[in-house]
């Protein structure tokens, strides 16, 4: 399927129709303490899909090229101690109970002061040291093309309040990967639940990501201070490095002499996405000159973090053994504001006893 930029989301959801989906699990390894990890294939015409229920993550994508090739395009791991002995391993995760950053690990629901430890210069990043990412969440296949995670997350753990059970479903149909995620809680808490794929689209490890091209659907964003916290506005992104309302390449801009790109040695910013929250609505397009690769992001949620890699440092080394140095892959996390429920003016964060949480995103594959 060849996609022009954004295209209704209509024919989007439509292409997702396929009855020649297969998904299968094998037993990938086992904790310390007994729990089985198991890894999840899910297999469609084009697409082939892994998962894992450590972090009830995306392990990989393999993804055709403009000729048939496939190849995958997520950075990861071939094994699953790795994602198990780094608790910052987020490649791929869902992340939570917060994603992104909360200010000193300090938030209040309902004239209560909570404490999430801090684990990012002196603020509680993606849920705390122990956030979702790192749980071993339970899997079950439905059907002939999704997995569903579960998890419940006890009163108090991270310093978040209520027993939240949470879930995330993935479902491969077409040229789509759908993540539907839903919660609820027993007592009043905040909630933030994202998805931290890493993409190359020319493929993994296969060098940097500045010379693909990226759109995002936002007039807008929220800067940030030298922390990486915003500080509360809401700004144009017209006439800046963040005006991504057109096709440009990642690197284009990316070092301008600008104190926003200067904070997080890149682009780690929240977009306001134009659309109304709670429907599905268009977030982003990114293309590969070189391979054909593209990728189309619908979600529900009104924005979408937007990283370019800038803390991967070569240390680590993902599925061929070779190094992930600076910008070796990008991130679209679609969610609410980082540090929400710090800022009247940002959307609501606040989850209620007897409401239900509920974020859909689809990525869709393609070439051109």
């Amino acid at each position: 399927m060849k996609l022009n930029y954004f295209v209704p989301i209509g024919l989007l959801l439509l292409s997702m129709c396929s009855m020649r989906a297969a998904v299968k699990r094998t037993i990938w390894s086992t904790t310390y303490d007994g729990h089985r990890i198991d890894l999840y294939t899910l297999d469609d015409s084009r697409l082939h899909v892994q998962l894992t229920n450590v972090g009830a993550r995306i392990v990989g994508i393999q993804a055709p090229d403009r000729d048939g090739k496939r190849k995958d395009i997520v950075l990861g791991f071939n094994n699953a101690v790795p994602y198990l002995a780094d608790p910052k391993a987020y490649f791929g995760a869902t992340i939570g109970r917060y994603a992104n950053r909360l200010s000193k690990g300090t938030f209040v629901v309902e004239g209560r002061t909570y404490h999430v430890p801090l684990n990012n210069n002196g603020n509680a990043m993606h849920g705390g040291p122990k956030g979702f990412s790192t749980r071993v969440w339970k899997g079950k296949i439905l059907g002939r093309s999704s997995i569903e995670f579960t998890l419940t997350s006890p009163d108090g753990e991270m310093g978040f309040p209520g027993e939240l059970k949470a879930s995330v479903r993935y479902t491969l149909k077409g040229e789509s990967l759908r993540i539907d995620y839903t919660a609820i809680t027993s007592r009043p808490t905040v909630l933030n639940l994202t998805n931290h794929t890493y993409f190359n689209l020319q493929g993994e490890a296969s060098g940097d990501v500045l010379k693909e091209k990226l759109l995002l659907n936002a007039d807008r964003y929220t800067p940030i201070d030298g922390s990486l916290i915003p500080t509360g506005e809401v700004a144009a992104v017209e006439g800046t490095p963040f005006d991504f309302r057109k096709m440009t390449p990642i690197g284009q801009r990316i070092n301008d002499s600008n104190d926003q790109l200067r904070n997080a040695g890149g682009y780690d910013h929240n977009f306001v996405l134009n659309g109304r929250s709670g429907e599905m609505h268009k977030a982003a397009f990114a293309s590969d000159p070189v391979s054909g690769r593209t990728l189309t992001v619908l979600t529900t949620e009104p924005g979408v973090q937007f990283y370019s890699g800038n803390f991967l440092n070569g240390s680590v080394k993902g599925y061929t053994g070779k190094p992930y140095g600076k910008y070796a892959g990008f991130c679209l996390e679609t969610q609410h504001f980082p540090d929400s429920p710090n800022h009247a003016n940002f959307p609501s964060t606040t989850l209620l006893p007897g409401k239900t949480y509920r974020s859909t995103t689809v990525f869709i594959f393609g070439v051109n």
